[in-house]
């Protein structure tokens, strides 16, 4: 070999793969304690973690409806789908389904798409108009998140969580600053939810309706409201909280969900007949997917029909009195200086939060007794708010709510007996 060329040494390393990067990540998430994932819990556990609200999932009134509807389609019917609503995929079954929704929730048409998630995509990706601003809640859901993304609004612009004063100086700002806002040119829409899946809250939508009026006097402010953790728990016979509040007919679109007080799988844009039509249109999430097929559309059909009966009325109203319960126990807990511990609830809701700096093991000593809660940790919230969140359904009795609140006790006890020990 000649010396003026020595080989070249080989390397000792090779570039990270796609796997190492995959796996890196993950590794982070690990040390964040923000990794994700699937359990599959005993079906002996108690359930005060699913968005079962109602346990219609478990009645047999809604079973049996359901049923009824399967074995009454006609033998040679179809069960699955075959396409896109738009190929395929449509039926006259499905459009009596939006008929009769629509006419359930006081609105002019409703759209079915296959999930929430893909409703608010769906909407908030093709309807905001180039150069138009979308104000939107800080708490907001990630679906609602991913369809600004994809939006061509001009600008969209977070107010504080909740806070009609925060939306108003938002709103304010951007029409000193844009004339097109001021003059009703550029159109504004307002996302909020009406129930927040985390917290539990309930948005104050009557105070931003207030405040939209008086700033945007031309008409061009525009209300898109989830309602999925309000559908069937609040409101007249489950309506949702903006029948409760009697403003239907001020909110642009509303979106109402059915895989959790509903034991279903789908959701329905309510909106008027133009608006209706241009999703038909221009969303993708509902153009470019197989539509629901028919057993997904008869268990819609069997849930609304008992809401519309009134037959889930007494389901609320217990599911009301097991707040009270639940709230009362709650109470009465004792924390102790040592422990940071504190309940975070609103009157009415279904959803409780526990703020502790420990959630996951205050979940997992309470999945441990046969207690089914979720420690709720970022990313999903933001850092500080961690979490463990408890869910209430009308099938849960006060006995397993005493048996929840005294293994939080038993918990909140050693975790004060060690800390005093190490100090």
């Amino acid at each position: 070999m000649d010396p003026r060329f020595p080989r070249a040494k080989s390397s000792t390393t090779r570039p990270p793969t796609l796997i190492d990067s995959l796996t890196d990540a993950l590794a982070r998430r690990e040390t964040k304690s923000a990794r994700r994932r699937l359990t599959v819990l005993p079906q002996t556990a108690v359930d005060f973690s699913s968005n079962d609200f109602l346990s219609l999932s478990t009645s047999a009134a809604y079973r049996d409806r359901y049923l009824a509807h399967l074995n009454h389609a006609p033998a040679s019917y179809p069960f699955a789908s075959g396409g896109s609503r738009l190929l395929d995929g449509n039926s006259v079954y499905a459009e009596e389904l939006e008929k009769f929704v629509a006419a359930f929730h006081g609105a002019p048409t409703a759209l079915l798409f296959n999930s929430g998630f893909d409703a608010n995509v769906g909407v908030l990706s093709s309807i905001p108009q180039p150069g138009d601003l979308i104000l939107y809640d800080e708490l907001i859901h990630a679906s609602a998140h991913e369809g600004m993304r994809l939006s061509r609004a001009g600008s969209r612009k977070m107010f504080a969580h909740s806070s009609p004063s925060s939306l108003r100086d938002v709103l304010a700002s951007q029409i000193a600053a844009d004339m097109g806002v001021k003059d009703g040119t550029r159109n504004v829409f307002i996302v909020v939810e009406s129930i927040y899946s985390m917290d539990g809250d309930v948005a104050p939508i009557k105070a931003f309706v207030k405040a939209v009026d008086e700033l945007l006097p031309c008409g061009n402010g525009y209300f898109i409201v989830d309602e999925a953790h309000a559908t069937g728990v609040v409101g007249p016979r489950g309506a949702g909280v903006v029948q409760e509040l009697g403003i239907q007919d001020r909110m642009f679109i509303r979106v109402h969900t059915f895989g959790k007080a509903l034991a279903s799988h789908g959701a329905m844009v309510l909106c008027g007949s133009e608006t209706r039509d241009y999703l038909i249109n221009y969303a993708r999430s509902l153009i470019y997917t197989t539509a629901l097929g028919f057993p997904f559309l008869a268990s819609i059909r069997a849930s609304y029909e008992l809401l519309s009966s009134g037959d889930t009325e007494p389901l609320q109203r217990r599911l009301q009195q097991l707040i009270q319960h639940l709230r009362r126990q709650l109470d009465g807990l004792q924390a102790g200086p040592s422990t940071f511990f504190e309940v975070d609830h609103f009157p009415t809701s279904p959803i409780f939060s526990l703020r502790t700096s420990l959630p996951r093991q205050l979940a997992g000593f309470c999945q441990q007794h046969g207690f089914v809660v979720r420690a709720i940790m970022p990313p999903t919230i933001p850092d500080g708010k961690e979490r463990v969140r408890v869910c209430l359904h009308a099938g849960n009795t006060t006995e397993d709510i005493d048996g929840l609140v005294r293994m939080i006790q038993l918990w909140l006890n050693r975790h004060r007996a060690t800390r005093v020990a190490n100090l």
